[in-house]
């Protein structure tokens, strides 16, 4: 690194934080090596040994990713050090991806006073094991509807990440990397973590209160953004159970609802009304997949006034009646491409094609597919 930007020594050193990962079946790679890298370039630029971290399973044996490779832990959970921060990384088909020896774990880890956190689903496990009731909530936007379900007493929200306490959870893909930021600098001030921000390509760290889904992100493309646009479908997101009228809707923004019309039709050519309904279906199609929910109480927490009408509007637009989807039924119409290799493929390198398994193996889990495209 060229000496002109380089830190300061940090003068007061402080120990050593140890953190632990927890890699459950099919964790998701990105998000794990996004909480780790930046406590590897902290040390690296502070010159001190800031943190430390090792990844555990729960017989120490190799656990795949979700994207096939396979990772090796340092320890297993019965002969894990010390930690003061255990991570729990999750991934897809997140219901069915741990045990009950790891939530007994995570349980005597609290009982013992250390920091839990969980990034994409793996706030999921911790739910589950009752560490998150009364505790502010993030995870990946796909799992949410689940774990709002299954674990009301959970705070659960859709900002980036969320650290009430000790707890530290945050969502999918990059976003570990701006909770490990926000601790980097929390621990050892915003000027490390810019740092370590900087080093990464990063061109902000951002904030707890920044939202994991941005709404329609290209409508914010070539600088030209829709501010009220953007705050109309914040609206709907936030209101799916009972929907807001369109006139509503306008009053909210300042606009009347001919030109909310436009605005929809413009820039994403179809009205008000077609793309609340999307919405709704999109919930409706996470809860059939990921809860035990009855059908008739997803119709009413999705905002259709009868069964009959949900499942009439379901089919039209999904392909497929909400009881046949419950099921693990496909679209009447799936999308084809030409190009695309057959999943079934016998050829001499089938054997070696990790894509190809991954996609057969996601199609069997809980979400794959809960939003239609």
């Amino acid at each position: 690194m060229n000496s002109s930007t380089a830190l300061d020594p940090i003068k007061d050193y402080q120990k050593v934080t140890r953190v632990g990962f927890l890699l459950l079946d099919n964790f998701t790679m990105i998000a794990l090596a996004s909480a780790i890298e930046p406590l590897r370039m902290a040390n690296q630029l502070s010159g001190y040994e800031l943190y430390s971290w090792h990844v555990v399973s729960e017989n120490g044996t190799a656990v795949s990713a979700s994207d096939g490779l396979s990772f090796t832990p340092d320890f297993s959970i019965t002969d894990m050090p010390e930690l003061d921060l255990l991570i729990v990384c999750g991934g897809v088909d997140i219901t069915r991806s741990f045990t009950q020896k790891q939530v007994s774990w995570l349980q005597l880890l609290g009982r013992r006073g250390v920091t839990l956190g969980g990034i994409c689903t793996g706030a999921y496990l911790l739910a589950h094991a009752g560490l998150l009731n009364g505790y502010d909530c993030s995870t990946h936007w796909e799992c949410m509807a689940s774990l709002q379900e299954h674990y009301p007493k959970v705070n659960c929200n859709n900002r980036l990440f969320s650290i009430d306490r000790n707890r530290m959870t945050s969502s999918g893909g990059v976003s570990p990397m701006d909770m490990l930021l926000h601790m980097v600098s929390l621990q050892h001030g915003p000027k490390l973590s810019m740092a370590v921000s900087d080093m990464f390509i990063c061109d902000r760290i951002r904030s707890e209160f920044d939202q994991q889904r941005v709404p329609l992100r290209q409508l914010h493309n070539g600088g030209d953004s829709k501010p009220k646009l953007v705050d109309v479908i914040e609206l709907m997101e936030n209101n799916l159970e009972e929907p807001i009228g369109l006139d509503e809707l306008a009053a909210f923004v300042s606009v009347s609802r001919r030109q909310l019309e436009r605005m929809f039709l413009k820039y994403l050519n179809c009205s008000p009304s077609r793309y609340y309904l999307k919405l709704r279906l999109d919930r409706a199609r996470q809860l059939l997949k990921q809860s035990s929910m009855p059908i008739v109480e997803i119709s009413t927490a999705c905002g259709f006034v009868s069964t009959p009408h949900f499942s009439r509007c379901y089919r039209k637009h999904i392909g497929i009646s909400p009881r046949d989807e419950r099921k693990g039924g496909v679209p009447s119409v799936t999308p084809t491409h030409e190009d695309a290799e057959p999943l079934n493929d016998t050829g001499f390198f089938a054997s070696m094609k990790r894509s190809v398994a991954v996609l057969n193996s996601a199609q069997t889990e809980p979400s794959f597919g809960s939003v239609a495209i």
